[in-house]
């Protein structure tokens, strides 16, 4: 695997006068996904889990139903090239489009939210998992101690998957916050563990639609970030049953979307209690 670290020289300042160092970065490349003969996406990446965030894009925009589908996947310099199995039919309507994921934004101009049932996206079993309070404070220090990347760089996004009773299952790291999400979800492709129904995914950052829509397609109830929603984003997750947490802390979170699936109660044990935000 090439490195997912760079160094660079930086002028730091502050102090008695400035002062050469080295810095480490985070590396963006672009990677080229390839299903068969026909290119498909380019996205500006970490490297590092390349085949997990080429299955896991293609799954989630609808294009594979499962590691079934595949035969063969070859990683080579900023591309990967993902070859179908005998007899398995695709969509070629999806492959018209011409994807450009950026590590900010991801693929822009999505189609409508009802795209996403035709795409295959179910609405999520109510209630369940039930969460409780606590176990969602106890998430954001977990995930922080897992993120290595970000500890040298402090240039990356993570995505964590748990299990409801708080304990991290997988962690990845990228320059993009869709991108990790689609290497975790790739990761349970490959290891037929989807649809992911009793798991809760954790991201830095927002919630933005796009990480709404991807959990919806794995089939995860609970999506939890840092920072705020949009809007898109909790429409969303109320058409498909989603549990959104958002500004989740060790003190405190808001939930916009799906509150009967969190227990309160528990958390009294610290004094501190979620906020149910109105929609």
């Amino acid at each position: 695997m090439r490195g997912r670290i760079l160094s660079a020289p930086v002028q730091r300042f502050g102090g008695n006068s400035p002062r050469r160092e080295q810095d480490l970065l985070a590396v963006e490349e672009p990677l080229q996904i390839r299903l068969g003969e026909r290119d498909v996406s380019i996205t500006m990446r970490t490297p590092g889990n390349d085949a997990e965030l080429a299955v896991g894009f293609l799954f989630t925009e609808g294009i594979l139903e499962s590691a079934a589908d595949i035969a063969r996947i070859d990683c080579g310099e900023n591309q990967v090239d993902v070859t179908l199995g005998p007899g398995v039919e695709i969509d070629a309507a999806r492959l018209q489009r011409n994807f450009y994921t950026t590590s900010s934004c991801g693929v822009c101009g999505k189609a409508s939210i009802e795209a996403l049932a035709l795409a295959g996206c179910a609405m999520l079993p109510r209630g369940i998992p039930q969460v409780a309070e606590y176990t969602l404070h106890s998430l954001p220090a977990k995930i922080r101690e897992a993120q290595a990347l970000f500890d040298r760089t402090g240039g990356l996004h993570a995505a964590a998957l748990c299990s409801a009773q708080g304990e991290l299952i997988a962690v990845r790291e990228d320059v993009g916050r869709h991108n990790a999400v689609d290497k975790l979800v790739g990761w349970a492709v490959m290891e037929g563990a989807v649809p992911l129904r009793d798991r809760i995914v954790v991201v830095s950052g927002r919630a933005s639609f796009e990480l709404v829509q991807k959990s919806a397609m794995a089939g995860i109830p609970i999506l939890a970030a840092v920072g705020a929603p949009s809007s898109l984003a909790v429409k969303t997750a109320l058409r498909f049953g989603m549990t959104l947490i958002g500004f989740l802390r060790q003190e405190r979170f808001n939930v916009y979307a799906g509150a009967d699936r969190i227990r309160g109660g528990e958390g009294e044990r610290s004094g501190r209690r979620g906020v149910v935000a109105p929609v």
